[in-house]
């Protein structure tokens, strides 16, 4: 083997793979088609929960300081995310391009064997590996799994054959980041007779435009557009030239929404925009492909290092295709209230309505920053069960630490709330895989939780007291039989 797992895609989802890989304990090599990153950003900032998933492996002060804020929209209705009260805020003034050379780095220093101008043309599988074999080379890459994160028209989906179902686009909108001109801020969404728009200053200080007119058909692109027609029709929807601007960046998308019917095919497996395309309504796209990656790395990790059986690796499909669906859903109905003009005008203004029961904003708050997400663990009264760990204060050895913190190594933890040192002696058998913590909360636990067993997603697989498995049941499961 040349490698445990080839990559496909050095994007955010394809870098987050490798480092989760490689804190797992798995060689990795990742295949990426440029010879250098391009300096574009589709997406701007990230969601709550990517900043949670950042901060279990102790990244965010790799990005210095960052703008966060407490609103955000669902299409195009304002949301308080501060309704939910978490420990982190979603980031603002993220470029994606930022994001990458974080994770590049990262990923890098971390051992991953990243490889730029590889372009794959082809992937053979048999039982024991997949040979992937690129561009102008004559002896094909040999690796136990190979995973796609090489975006929506992923080579690796189409090599594999994955099926892709959904609905091709029905509009246009595009995008142009320009310097050289000053232009008002606009509210993402922004209703104009005609269309639709999007005005947004950078933190560099160049301007993020975005329109569509309603109406306007999809074209298939080769190239970008030109600027002068993101001019044109900035000015033919709202008054205003900016002809003048200097483009930095021009591209075009449009509101198709398809999801592969599985995630994983034998050896080969999708991540990301790979399996799943969307309107990119709130950035949900990256954010989403981030959290495959992180639900993936240490499934596979474990499963290549021989500590859990190969069928860990299927919880990979049934847990992240399920929040596929939900994505596109979502994705859909943002659509439709973006680009749907007057026509439903009366339905954003029921929406707004709504949002003034605080139930009903906790609620889209959290599905548009990726909080309301509960893996089934197996089931119980425990309300912590299958969700993602809340950020905890704890006390341990005298020192204040977090929940969050024991999460660095990218191992699972049993967190011992109550100096139970009786449920600390089952665990034991699996301390080569788990580190088990005893430590003091700050403040109440949700359900009076006197325990909890972490994966090293942040996910809670069990809670005592409410788990209807007990904790060797679901170490077992999670983690492998007993060493």
């Amino acid at each position: 083997m040349d490698a445990s797992v080839v990559v496909v895609g050095a994007g955010p989802t394809g870098l987050v793979l490798a480092g989760e890989l490689r804190l797992a304990g798995v060689d990795v090599i990742v295949l990426e088609k440029l010879p250098a990153p391009t300096g574009e950003s589709r997406g701007i900032g990230f969601t709550i929960r990517t900043a949670e998933v950042f901060d279990q492996r102790g990244l965010l002060p790799r990005f210095g300081e960052v703008e966060t804020g407490e609103f955000g929209h669902f299409g195009g209705v304002p949301l308080d995310l501060g309704v939910l009260g978490t420990a982190r805020r979603a980031a603002k003034t993220v470029p994606q391009a930022t994001t990458e050379a974080v994770l590049e780095r990262w990923a890098h220093g971390l051992g991953a064997d990243i490889r730029r101008g590889v372009e794959v043309v082809g992937c053979t599988e048999d039982a024991a590996g997949v040979d992937v074999r690129a561009a102008g080379t004559d002896r094909p890459l040999r690796a136990r799994y190979l995973v796609g994160c090489d975006g929506g028209r992923s080579t690796v989906r189409a090599l594999a054959g994955f099926d892709f179902p959904g609905t091709d686009a029905t509009t246009e909108l595009l995008l142009a980041d320009v310097r050289g001109v000053e232009v008002e801020p606009r509210m993402v969404g922004e209703q104009v007779p005609g269309g639709v728009v999007l005005a947004a200053r950078l933190p560099d200080g160049t301007h993020r435009v975005v329109v569509g007119e309603h109406g306007a058909p999809p074209r298939r692109r080769s190239d970008p557009p030109d600027f002068a027609e993101v001019a044109e029709v900035w000015q033919r929807l709202t008054g205003t030239d900016i002809g003048h601007a200097e483009p930095v960046w021009v591209s075009a998308f449009g509101d198709a929404a398809r999801l592969v019917t599985e995630y994983r095919r034998g050896r080969v497996l999708l991540a990301g925009d790979a399996a799943h395309v969307h309107l990119p309504a709130g950035g949900q796209g990256m954010n989403t492909g981030i959290q495959d990656a992180v639900n993936l790395g240490w499934k596979l990790g474990a499963v290549l290092r021989g500590a859990a059986p190969p069928s860990l690796v299927d919880t990979y499909h049934d847990e992240r295709h399920a929040v596929g669906e939900a994505l596109l859903a979502d994705a859909r109905a943002q659509g439709a209230l973006i680009l749907g003009g007057e026509r439903v005008a009366p339905v954003r203004d029921v929406l707004a309505e709504l949002l003034r029961y605080p139930e009903v904003e906790a609620h889209l708050a959290a599905r548009v920053s990726g909080l309301d997400i509960r893996y089934d663990v197996g089931g119980g009264p425990n309300p912590l069960l299958g969700l993602r760990m809340p950020h905890l204060d704890l006390s341990r050895d005298g020192r204040r630490t977090g929940s969050t913190e024991l999460l660095r190594t990218g191992r699972g933890v049993l967190l011992d709330l109550a100096d139970n040192a009786v449920l600390r002696g089952r665990a034991r058998p699996w301390a080569d895989r788990i580190d088990i913590v005893t430590a003091t909360p700050l403040a109440p636990v949700a359900g009076d939780t006197a325990a909890v067993l972490l994966r090293p997603d942040g996910h809670v697989a069990w809670a005592a007291p409410g788990s209807h498995h007990d904790l060797p049941m679901a170490l077992d499961r999670w983690f492998g039989p007993a060493g």
